[in-house]
């Protein structure tokens, strides 16, 4: 279970390694175009307070942590269908990636 902490406001958002390899290259695409967007998860287990949305934009710092020092092997169509699904709604919506 890797770690994705934005901004150091919250505490960080927990997400699966291969999840969070694959939210790297999206998140790391879109910032890179210097393109803003949403992006909404649900807390852990623990704390359950509703959804959370930030914004993500290229000034703000991102953290990627993973535990694993191998990296997960990449889906090209998990890749395709995030960036669709992030494109048509201008959101990146955690607990719907697949």
């Amino acid at each position: 279970m890797g770690t994705l902490e934005y901004n150091s406001s919250r505490p960080p958002i927990e997400v699966d390694d291969s999840t969070l390899a694959h939210l790297k290259i999206v998140i790391g695409t879109k910032l890179r175009r210097h393109e803003s967007f949403m992006m909404t998860w649900l807390p852990d287990e623990k704390n359950p307070s509703g959804r959370l949305t930030i914004w993500m934009h290229p000034s703000i710092p991102l953290v990627l942590a993973f535990d694993d020092s191998t990296m997960p092997i990449i889906d090209p169509k998990r890749i395709e269908r995030m960036m669709e699904n992030l494109n048509a709604r201008g959101e990146l919506v955690l607990d719907q990636l697949g």
